[in-house]
C-alpha cells in the first residue's frame, strides 16, 4: 500500500532508519498480513487500515532533519497531490517556533498545501513541561502553529476505554501559540503507550528493545 517512496535527506535509502515514520504510519493505517484490517485489540489496527501512502522520507537515522528538506516533501505533495491521489499530509514532527507562522517558510508551506486541497495534520510538540517537570504553556511546535494546519496533542488515556478519566500527557505541548495567540492545539487524541509497528533494525528499535 506504499504508493512511492521519495528521499529528501543525504541518506542512501527512503526507508525509515530512525522508527518513529513506522510507527506513526502504523497508527494511521496498520493492518493485518492480509491488508484487510482484521485484527485483535492486542494487535492494535491502524485507524484506517485500507489506507494507502506515500512515504516521504525528511529525516534522518536520529530523528532529526532539515527544515528546508520539509518544505521540499510539502512541495512534492503539492505538485503530485493528482498523480498519487494525495489527500492528508501527516507531519508527526516539529521544531521551535521562533517566528510568528505569517513568515515562517515551513507554516507558509503548510499553508501551500491547504490551498492546494490537502488537509495537513501536524503534532503539538512534546515541550509541555520544564526539564524539572513543572507544566508550561505557549510551546506549541511549527508547523503546528499554523492556523491551516491541524494540530494534535498527546493524551493519556490511562489504561481505560471510557474518555471520562483521559488526562493530557505531561509531555504534550499546551497552548495557546507563544508569538501568535493562536488556540492550539485543535485536538488531542491517545498519545502515551501506544502499540503500533516497529521498524527493524532501526534506530528506536535498537535503543528500546525492552519495548
Amino acid at each position: 500500500r506504499i504508493l512511492a517512496n521519495v528521499n529528501f535527506t543525504d541518506s542512501a535509502s527512503a526507508g525509515d532508519d530512525y522508527g518513529h515514520g513506522t510507527h506513526v504510519a502504523g497508527i494511521i493505517g496498520g493492518g493485518d498480513e492480509n491488508g484487510v484490517g482484521k485484527r485483535t485489540v492486542a494487535q492494535s489496527p491502524g485507524i484506517a487500515p485500507d489506507v494507502e501512502f506515500v512515504n516521504l522520507k525528511v529525516l534522518g537515522s536520529d530523528g532529526t532533519g532539515r527544515i528546508s528538506d520539509v518544505i521540499r516533501a510539502i512541495d512534492w505533495a503539492i505538485q503530485y497531490r493528482d498523480q498519487f491521489r494525495i489527500k492528508v499530509i501527516n507531519l508527526s514532527l516539529g521544531h521551535l517556533a521562533t517566528e510568528s507562522w505569517t513568515t515562517d517558510p515551513l507554516t507558509k508551506a503548510v499553508e501551500r498545501a491547504y490551498r492546494a486541497g490537502i488537509f495537513v495534520v501536524a503534532s503539538a510538540g512534546n515541550r509541555g513541561k520544564l526539564p524539572d517537570g513543572r507544566k508550561v504553556y505557549g510551546f506549541i511546535d511549527s508547523p503546528g502553529t499554523s492556523p491551516y494546519a491541524f494540530t494534535v496533542g498527546a493524551l493519556n488515556t490511562l489504561g481505560t476505554p471510557q474518555r471520562s478519566d483521559d488526562v493530557v500527557t505531561t509531555y504534550s505541548s499546551r497552548g495557546p501559540t507563544w508569538i501568535d495567540r493562536l488556540p492550539k492545539p485543535d485536538v488531542v487524541a491517545p498519545g502515551n503507550k501506544i502499540r503500533s509497528l516497529l521498524g527493524i533494525g532501526t534506530t528506536l528499535a535498537a535503543q528500546h528493545p525492552e519495548f
